[in-house]
Order: C-alpha cells, then sequence, then structure tokens
C-alpha cells in the first residue's frame, strides 16, 4: 500500500518523505517524486503530518516506543498509523505518545491494492475530530472515502469488523463456486449471475486477483479481540481455521474444488 500512496500524495502538493528498512525502495520512492530518507527518527524531524504503513503490530510498537524513532518527533505534530493491529495497541501508544506532544491516531485502510493505486481506497479514522479534520485533506489524496468511526482506536475496530466480513465472504465464494464446478456449471457464467443476485460480494467481484497473504493475521485480531470483549464469534472462528487451510494454495479454485 505504501508505495502508490506516496505517489499520490506527491501528485497532490504534499511534499511527501519517505523511508523503510529496505533500502531498495528508495528508487521507487523517488520515481514517485517524494524525498527518501535515512531513517524514520530523521522523516519525523521534518513532517508535520506522519503516515505509518507497516505489516504488524510489533513493528508499530517498535517505531513509536517512546524511546524509538519517534522520540525526535515535533510537538504538535500528528502520526496516522494505516496499519490494522489491536485497537488497544494504538489506544496505548495514543496515550504514552500524548505527553511527549504526538498526537497518534488510527487511519485504516479498505479496498485493497488496486483501490490504493486508483487512490480510491477507503479511510476509517479514529480520533478527537479537530485532529481528524486537519489530517483529513492528506488522507483524500489517496482515499475516495474517508469516514470518522469515533475515538483512538475506533477505527481499529472498523478495520476489523470489514476484514472478519470480508474473508467469510471470501470463503462462502470459494465453496459456492467449488460446488458449482463439481456440478459442471460454468464458473465464468456463475460469477456473472451472482454478480447481479442477492449473493454479490466484493470478494466476488475480485475473483482470482486476490491471497489470502493477510487472513490469518487478520483473524488472529478479530479473535484477541472477541476474547478481550466476550463475545462469541463461531462463523469466525471457522472462517480462521478455512483460511489457514487455503492460505498456501492462494486461493486457487482448482486446487480446492476438485
Amino acid at each position: 500500500m505504501g508505495l502508490p500512496i506516496i505517489g499520490h500524495l506527491a501528485r497532490a502538493g504534499f511534499r511527501t518523505l519517505a523511508t523503510d528498512v529496505d533500502f531498495k525502495k528508495q528508487p521507487e520512492v523517488e520515481r514517485r517524486a517524494a524525498l527518501w530518507m535515512p531513517d524514520a527518527a530523521t522523516l519525523v524531524r521534518e513532517c508535520d503530518i506522519v503516515l505509518v504503513c507497516v505489516g504488524f503490530d510489533r513493528e508499530v510498537r517498535e517505531l513509536l516506543a517512546l524511546g524509538g524513532a519517534f522520540r525526535s518527533a515535533r510537538r504538535g505534530s500528528v502520526c496516522a498509523v494505516l496499519s490494522t493491529i489491536h485497537p488497544e495497541t494504538i489506544q496505548d501508544l495514543s496515550r504514552q505518545s500524548r505527553a511527549a506532544g504526538l498526537e497518534v491516531i488510527d487511519s485504516t485502510v479498505c479496498r485493497g491494492g488496486d483501490a490504493a493505486d486508483r487512490g480510491t481506497l477507503l479511510s476509517f479514522v479514529g480520533g478527537p475530530r479537530p485532529v481528524v479534520e486537519r489530517i483529513t485533506p492528506v488522507l483524500r489524496a489517496y482515499s475516495a472515502d474517508v469516514v470518522h468511526t469515533g475515538d483512538v482506536g475506533s477505527a481499529q475496530v472498523a478495520k476489523a469488523v470489514n476484514n472478519l466480513i470480508m474473508w467469510a465472504c471470501l470463503v462462502a465464494d470459494h465453496e459456492g463456486l467449488a460446488l458449482a464446478r463439481r456440478y459442471g456449471l460454468d464458473i465464468d457464467l456463475m460469477r456473472d449471475a451472482l454478480a447481479m443476485s442477492s449473493a454479490a460480494n466484493e470478494a466476488l467481484a475480485k475473483w482470482g486477483t486476490q491471497t489470502m497473504a493477510w487472513a490469518e493475521d487478520d483473524m488472529a485480531i478479530v479473535a484477541e479481540m472477541a476474547a478481550a470483549c466476550g463475545v462469541a464469534l463461531p462463523q469466525a472462528d471457522v472462517t480462521r481455521e478455512i483460511c489457514r487451510a487455503l492460505k498456501p494454495r492462494r486461493f486457487k479454485l482448482d486446487q480446492y474444488g476438485r
């Protein structure tokens, strides 16, 4: 997600700085008219608004730890975490960082890589309204829709709900088309027909372009959240187990449906 977002920010006229632990990405960053920074600590000293787009909860914690790279952040600056992490993580980091004059909020993104390329992502944003209003013009550079979901952490909840439903739809699509194939139906015809029916869903519309790369991480967060608040999510539990089985197959119908 990071590289296309960088390009959209630069094209929108924002002075855009970027860094990554993988220095091989520098040419791609510069090709998108952004300035490459040697590390996160150098970057945050130069920015009023920082977007964090890394893969995992622990990486966000490492970046935003009180003694970490963000210790040099400008007072009054805003850090928006785009990563999908546990809501308690972002809430903890927000409380810790506020004492140092840094406003940490969550701004999760939905709709996938194609939408990132087009600049039509959906951004859920959790944080104080004045902070959300301040950062919204930045988010609009790569988001067709921006939804303020509430306080810090609420955007992570919204993303978890989105992912729970998305993976459940994908698994149902997978099994439904496998059944149709066994009975000799044309899969392309079925997909077109289902897209016009009450079974229509985004995962079906993007059939064949998705992988299961993040399914386990997403569903693990859902399971942790459900356990923490005492909510039973039996279908989500089943979906998680099926996603574990499908992940090595990279969502190939012919491997699952025969």
